[in-house]
């Protein structure tokens, strides 16, 4: 059985999209071949800007950049058909298969922000998944969904049958994200001259992330109840009004914005803050939110689409523009040593039930489905 995969949207390390989707394909490539069957084969295709090793896992370089986004469109729906009759089944790694595909397909769906939220995406992006999402479900013999939400959503929004959608969570790296010892957290605070105490959102910085809210619940704290606030992660689309308000509230000596993490610092990022918050209106799994509960840090996030799945029960949830619920949450989250303690060893017990290995394994479940 050979699989393609379709993985344009891997990117290069060292970018602020080596995050998100890019997250999750990732971890797929590591982790599917061992949740296979012995004699399956996977072929990914992938951007020539990708190099990295992955055991099992052929990589077929696209003959151009595919990192452009018109480029990989014109890949994938026009030059791709030709190397297609080569596998046994396609995975649509990211939303959109080719518009004509002669194989058993399977489409993974991240969130249907593009429907729910269309103003929070912008305009290109929004038309073009509008355009072949939908489409490209229709035709597929599966589809994963990376939480019940988003489940939910495609069977509300799409009208799609519910048992045509299998529900694939995701994991994280175990090894990577996890507490780490008081020395390690000391020494990473001096490197990067961090204070004793501060407050963590970690996220590409976007409308998505609900940041106006955050920023104007922290402004309305009385300056001394405030921590130092950390605003972490690569610019996205759309990102100006973000400094605008920390400008307009006269926050620039609290708010700090350090720009892109490097994956390997961003363990580190986490054990370090004394809070997660992550105020985001809509998100299809919230993998920072389980990537810092993983860390033992207490989380606040919102209480909307799939951040329950993950937070619920650990962390602090809260309606995503109730500014006053989160003035009273970071209050709490200052004041309350007892409910930090509390939250970290709930987020801890939580996060260790999603691994990337279970993803792998009920991937590769519906595959098998696909196939039959």
């Amino acid at each position: 059985m050979h699989i393609g995969l379709n993985a344009q949207l891997l990117a290069p390390e060292g970018t602020y999209r080596a995050a998100g989707i890019h997250n999750v394909i990732h971890n797929l490539l590591v982790h599917l071949p061992a949740q296979a069957p012995a004699d399956w084969r996977f072929t990914a295709m992938v951007s020539p800007r990708i190099d990295t090793d992955y055991p099992g896992i052929r990589l077929q370089h696209a003959p151009f950049d595919t990192t452009s986004p018109l480029k990989r469109i014109f890949w994938e729906q026009v030059l791709q058909a030709s190397s297609l009759r080569q596998f046994d089944l396609y995975h649509a790694m990211a939303f959109v298969a080719p518009a004509y595909s002669p194989l058993p397909t399977v489409v993974t769906v991240y969130d249907l922000t593009f429907l729910r939220y269309p103003e929070r995406l912008s305009r290109a992006r929004r038309l073009y998944l509008q355009a072949f999402t939908e489409k490209s479900c229709r035709m597929a013999r599966r589809i994963t969904a990376i939480s019940h939400s988003t489940k939910n959503d495609l069977v509300e929004l799409l009208r799609l049958p519910a048992d045509k959608i299998d529900v694939t969570q995701l994991g994280y790296d175990h090894d990577r994200f996890r507490p780490a010892s008081a020395e390690d957290i000391a020494a990473f605070k001096a490197a990067h001259n961090l204070p004793e105490r501060f407050w963590l959102f970690l996220a590409t910085l976007e409308p998505r992330k609900n940041l106006l809210t955050l920023i104007e619940a922290y402004a309305q704290l009385p300056a001394d109840d405030r921590l130092p606030l950390v605003l972490a992660g690569g610019k996205g689309w759309d990102y100006e009004p973000i400094f605008e308000a920390i400008d307009k509230y006269d926050l620039t000596d609290s708010i700090s914005t350090p720009g892109f993490i490097p994956s390997e610092d961003i363990a580190l990022w986490y054990n370090s803050a004394e809070v997660f918050l992550y105020p985001t209106v809509f998100e299809g799994f919230g993998l920072p939110v389980l990537e810092a509960m993983a860390c033992g840090t207490p989380v606040i996030t919102s209480n909307v689409s799939s951040l329950p799945e993950v937070a619920e029960g650990a962390g602090m949830t809260l309606p995503p523009h109730e500014v006053d619920a989160w003035v009273a949450a970071l209050h709490q989250a200052r004041d309350d040593a007892a409910w930090r303690e509390t939250a970290s060893a709930a987020g801890l017990r939580k996060a260790a039930s999603f691994t990337w290995e279970e993803t792998a394994k009920r991937t590769i479940e519906s595959y098998e489905r696909a196939l039959d």
